[in-house]
């Protein structure tokens, strides 16, 4: 059984996988939020879409891998699917958040991360500078690749003018990895505009 995560939880991977845990993906799933419609019978939602309309949202997942001393060591985006270590591979962008389950998913062999990174925080954004007033049923979840069990979930429900959310990080304590849901709501279209608000957490 999964494990719901609140804001600001912490929980060790390992235990809650019943076992050692080395390969594990995060996914990201969002939906198009079906809002109140305007007086022409349009979603207001599409107010915020620009030319991308209602009907889809591209968000972002991207990893960004830190050492001990918060220094960023790599990251892996949309723009660079695979950690230059290998051991992180994004399997690529969604643009509009159409179908049940993970929308996007980060592939994580946490066996072969480098020993000097301590830290690998999760986030997502809007490319297109679309808020997430225009979201709901956003979450992110760990899942073991090995028997593609569900490990925690995190629901992603703060909805709000922010384009970016600093969602989660996976970490290394005392020679195990454990989950740490952070939440926290930023502002920027990628990974680089939200390092202000992503190394506190590292």
């Amino acid at each position: 059984m999964a494990v719901s995560l609140q804001k600001g939880q912490k929980i060790s991977l390992s235990k809650e996988a019943g076992g050692e845990l080395t390969q594990v993906k995060l996914g990201l799933g969002w939906d198009v939020a079906q809002g109140p419609q305007d007086k022409k019978g349009g979603f207001l939602g599409k107010l915020f879409g620009g030319g991308a309309g209602g009907d889809s949202i591209d968000l972002d997942a991207s990893c960004i891998m830190f050492d001990a001393n918060k220094q960023a060591v790599d990251a892996i985006w949309f723009s660079q699917l695979k950690s230059k270590d290998g051991s992180i591979v994004h399997t690529g962008d969604n643009r509009t958040g159409d179908g049940d389950g993970d929308d996007e998913v980060i592939n994580v062999d946490l066996s072969r991360v480098p020993a000097n990174v301590t830290s690998l925080v999760f986030t997502v954004n809007s490319f297109t500078g679309q808020t997430f007033e225009t979201v709901e049923n956003a979450f992110c979840r760990i899942v073991n690749a090995n028997n593609n069990s569900e490990v925690a979930r995190y629901n992603l429900s703060a909805q709000g003018g922010h384009t970016a959310m600093v969602m989660a990080k996976v970490y290394r304590h005392n020679n195990e990895w454990k989950m740490h849901a952070i939440g926290e709501t930023a502002s920027g279209r990628t990974f680089h505009d939200l390092m202000p608000a992503i190394t506190p957490h590292a």
